[in-house]
């Protein structure tokens, strides 16, 4: 947890590890380990689990609770663990975000809620996914993950502005548009 005090120093590249699976569809931790030191000896600046490219939407809660506890296993307090937490669902995003802060993750990366494509102003809104998560853990980095291509969501600049502007843990944003619409405000 020595990053997540300093979020200024998660830095440089931040390898987003894919969640290895076994022929019978459990998620494979062996092989997990050895992606995460492939891509430690390989020189990433840190370890992001969770994301798209981790097949969130395969697994359980307990089974992504389980891989954040092998990838922070594995990284130890080398370099910083980023772990994404979002799901369509406030209540498991909070449930997965507890876990992550617990078992050490230097900050958190959180996806706006997707199927039920929410706005940007009302009570369902991307601004107040990310605002409740960030109240709700204080002490622990936030970075927004827009994706609107799985979101069918592009959160306004203006939302991250607000966000930035009201919660001192609100840090940054994954931006994985092609227009790179918040960039600006980051």
């Amino acid at each position: 947890m020595k990053f997540r005090s300093d979020p200024a120093t998660i830095r440089g590249s931040i390898a987003p590890v894919v969640t290895p699976f076994t022929d019978e569809g459990a998620v494979d931790h062996d092989s997990l380990r050895s992606l995460i030191r492939f891509q430690l000896e390989s020189g990433s600046h840190g370890i992001s689990l969770g994301g798209s490219t981790g097949e969130p939407s395969a697994q359980t809660v307990a089974e992504r609770i389980a891989t954040m506890r092998t990838a922070v296993e594995e990284t130890g307090d080398r370099v910083p663990f980023l772990p994404g937490t979002g799901l369509h669902k406030l209540n498991e995003t909070l449930e997965l975000t507890a876990a992550a802060r617990e078992l050490g993750a230097e900050a958190d990366l959180v996806i706006t809620p997707y199927y039920a494509r929410s706005t940007q102003r009302r009570r369902t809104s991307a601004a107040h996914w990310y605002a409740t998560v960030a109240r709700e853990f204080p002490d622990l980095p936030i970075v927004a993950y827009n994706m609107p291509s799985r979101t069918a969501v592009d959160i306004a600049p203006e939302t991250v502005r607000q966000l930035f502007t009201d919660f001192d843990n609100f840090v940054g944003v994954k931006e994985t548009t092609k227009t790179s619409s918040t960039s600006p405000v980051c």
